[in-house]
């Protein structure tokens, strides 16, 4: 970290110097306590808080020439997290004498174990100039493993206080006060986690936390050759939490595997359905290269998979290559669908989905809150009760069949290799055998939610959308399934409806809430044992 401004490095220098100096009166302040004391801590609150305010503008002044993703945009942003959580500290100090203020028997706090905690602290914020100036991750380790022993010295004290508690003698606010107390302590162990974890970020140019980290570390050791000479970078964060990133063999220039962790159950979710595809349809899903799981999260290393996302080749290659891509894909789906069929029904539930969705959709656009409809005197059913009664037809309309589905088809989740000419699926966590019409629905609507407003590429979508049910269509009619559009305009609600949580945009969330109210209401429009003679109109539906 050398060519960081000296602004930046003396300012980082003066905060640790100042927060080292307030913590060690905070010490002494505990081993003998007097109001001069306290009042010096009380009084250096502006400093702290000025050399932060000069590192974060420094660094704010330094990021206006860097590009967002790049190592050292990543290192000013770690470095404005470690003067934010220096100072966090400081502030915690002051805090925890306010509340010492309020004990009126001081020896209820048991002061005697509070220096030796301090010090811990004091360790942590020594390391921090040394590990982040020099690159030293094992240092940031030590940082944050200080957290363990500060959580476990909080344990001992709240055990300590609630047993206070029982004694008749003592004051109900001292021990509150001195639970405070213990708890500001605590905060600040969590404070020297999140530097550790910032200067880690620093250091290898990703963003993590210490659970990622270790993962990270262990399953790069599983891949061949020596894994000093990797680096890695982020590709994508799942709305689920979970990160998505390459590991580059530096000396080849190549990608060698893909990095996946977040919470343990989902990643076991996708090791299980990669695994499932693998014994279903060889060849369609990634190889997993290693498996590690640590308290409550896991990490995978997947196979990299070469080839273009199907959402990148719909906003950024040739009409020939999305039209051979959209080819590729139909086909590998027919015969998915065709290897993988079961006679057992398949119930498709999309409006019981869409009903649990629903509230968090409405946190994000609360305009489409439920209200009764009135137009021309005449008044219309609800959202929501149009979705009881849809989920009611819909239960009685099953698919003939099951098939082994993706289960989150959506465009960035299909990798197709123009040289091989060959169809992936990756994020296969909800993958298991259900009705085809979820992810046909899913599909169809991922194109049309992208948010972009050229006329031609909107046109391209248009025609992939069309296409593609088409296509789906064909299969239905082969395979004897005559209410697959019936379903299909209540899966095409359901995506349509559920998908404007992801959408910011208020215009494009409305069409889209409008075009699943329309399916919802041509659904239940159709006269009960009629559903096999419904025809969706999609020219109407996915034309802007």
């Amino acid at each position: 970290m050398t060519n960081l401004p000296k602004a930046i490095r003396e300012n980082l220098h003066f905060l640790c110097v100042e927060i080292d100096g307030q913590l060690v009166q905070l010490e002494t302040f505990f081993e003998d306590p007097t109001a001069a004391t306290a009042r010096r801590i009380m009084d250096r609150a502006g400093y702290a808080h000025n050399l932060k305010t000069r590192i974060h503008a420094a660094c704010v002044r330094q990021m206006a020439g860097t590009r967002k993703n790049n190592r050292a945009h990543l290192t000013l942003r770690s470095l404005e997290f470690i003067a934010t959580d220096l100072q966090r500290i400081a502030g915690l100090a002051r805090q925890s004498l306010r509340h010492v203020e309020r004990i009126e028997t001081f020896e209820t706090l048991v002061p005697a174990r509070y220096p030796a905690i301090v010090k811990r602290v004091r360790q942590g914020v020594a390391r921090v100039e040394e590990a982040f100036f020099r690159n030293d991750s094992e240092r940031a380790i030590g940082i944050g493993q200080l957290q363990d022993k500060i959580e476990s010295d909080y344990r001992k004290l709240f055990k300590i206080y609630t047993r206070e508690m029982r004694n008749p003698d003592a004051l109900p606010a001292d021990i509150a006060n001195s639970l405070l107390v213990a708890s500001e302590f605590q905060r600040m162990g969590d404070s020297l986690k999140a530097i550790s974890e910032a200067v880690i970020s620093a250091n290898i140019g990703q963003a993590v936390n210490l659970e990622r980290y270790f993962a990270l570390q262990g399953l790069i050791s599983d891949l061949d050759g020596n894994g000093g000479d990797m680096s890695i970078e982020t590709i994508a964060e799942t709305r689920s939490g979970s990160s998505i990133s390459a590991i580059r063999d530096n000396r080849t220039e190549t990608v060698a595997a893909v990095f996946k962790d977040g919470e343990k159950s989902k990643v076991k979710e996708e090791r299980q359905g990669v695994k499932s595809w693998h014994a279903i349809y060889p060849g369609l899903a990634p190889k997993i290269l290693s498996y590690q799981k640590r308290d409550q999260s896991a990490a995978l290393l997947i196979e990299h998979l070469p080839g273009m996302t199907f959402e990148h080749i719909v906003l950024n290659e040739s009409a020939a290559l999305c039209e051979t891509a959209l080819a590729c894909l139909s086909a590998t789906l027919k015969d998915i669908w065709r290897q993988t069929r079961t006679s057992e029904a398949a119930e498709l539930g999309s409006m019981q989905q869409l009903a649990r969705r629903l509230e968090e959709v409405r946190r994000v656009h609360p305009e489409f809150r439920d209200t009764a409809i009135r137009f021309s005197g005449e008044r219309f059913p609800s959202f929501d009760a149009l979705i009881a009664e849809a989920a009611a037809r819909e239960a009685k309309v099953p698919a003939p069949f099951s098939v082994y589905i993706h289960g989150d088809f959506n465009v960035d989740n299909i990798i197709f290799d123009p040289g091989e000419k060959r169809i992936h699926f990756i994020d296969l966590h909800r993958s298991r055998y259900m009705d085809y019409v979820q992810d046909v629905s899913v599909f169809m609507v991922s194109n049309y939610r992208l948010q972009v407003l050229d006329l031609e590429t909107r046109r391209r979508i248009m025609n992939i959308t069309q296409s593609f049910y088409k296509s789906a269509r064909a299969f239905a009619r082969k395979q004897g399934d005559a209410t697959f559009e019936y379903r299909l305009a209540l899966g095409l609600a359901r995506s349509f409806a559920s998908s404007t949580r992801f959408i910011f945009d208020k215009s494009h969330a409305r069409r889209m809430w409008l075009r699943a109210r329309y399916l919802i209401e041509q659904a239940t429009a159709c006269p009960p044992g009629g559903e096999a003679r419904f025809r969706l109109q999609m020219k109407e539906i996915f034309v802007d």
